[in-house]
This record gives C-alpha cells, sequence and structure tokens, in this order.
C-alpha cells in the first residue's frame, strides 16, 4: 500500500483550506460560467469590492483563479478544469446530502 509524502499532504490540506471560506466560494461559483471583474463580481455577490479583492489575491496566490487584463479592467478566471472538477463534484455531493 502506496502513502502519499507528508509534504504532499500537507499542500492538499493548504489546498481545501481556501476551499473553507463562503465568500470565496461564492467567487469561485460565479467564475465558473464566465470571466468577471472586481466590479461585476462585487455587484452580483452584494459584497464590498474591497472583500471581493482581497479574497480573490488568496485566490489567486493558491492558484485557484487567474487574470487577464483588458483595456483597464482585470478579469479573473478559474485557473485550470481541475478546479471546475473539484467545484462541481463537492457541489453534487452536498447537493445529495441536502
Amino acid at each position: 500500500m502506496k502513502i502519499h509524502s507528508k509534504e504532499l499532504l500537507y499542500g492538499l490540506s493548504e489546498f481545501y483550506k481556501i476551499f473553507g471560506d463562503p465568500t470565496r466560494l461564492q467567487i469561485l461559483d460565479a467564475l465558473l460560467n464566465k470571466s468577471m471583474c472586481v466590479g461585476e463580481i462585487s455587484d452580483l455577490l452584494e459584497v464590498s469590492q474591497s472583500a471581493v479583492s482581497h479574497q480573490l489575491k488568496n485566490l489567486r496566490a493558491s492558484n485557484l483563479v487567474k487574470t487577464e487584463k483588458i483595456g483597464k479592467n482585470i478579469y479573473y478566471r478559474i485557473s485550470d478544469d481541475h478546479i471546475k472538477i473539484i467545484l462541481k463534484y463537492g457541489l453534487e455531493h452536498i447537493s445529495e446530502v441536502m
């Protein structure tokens, strides 16, 4: 039986911690469908731009979102399909339990 290294499992633990905040999850949920700038996310979630920016900084540092500058605006999007799959399966699992 193979077990993973402590370092790898620690990294996984840190990765899952980022999903522990409801505002971050709302942002990720909003970004599942399209790229958005801070103002759009703020309006959609009815959360201050400052709070959204703070959470996007955390999501970006954890490599869950990427940015693209278009004109004067910075648009955020889910970094890759792995994140979309994790969210999809997590939401499906919770929906079954509820």
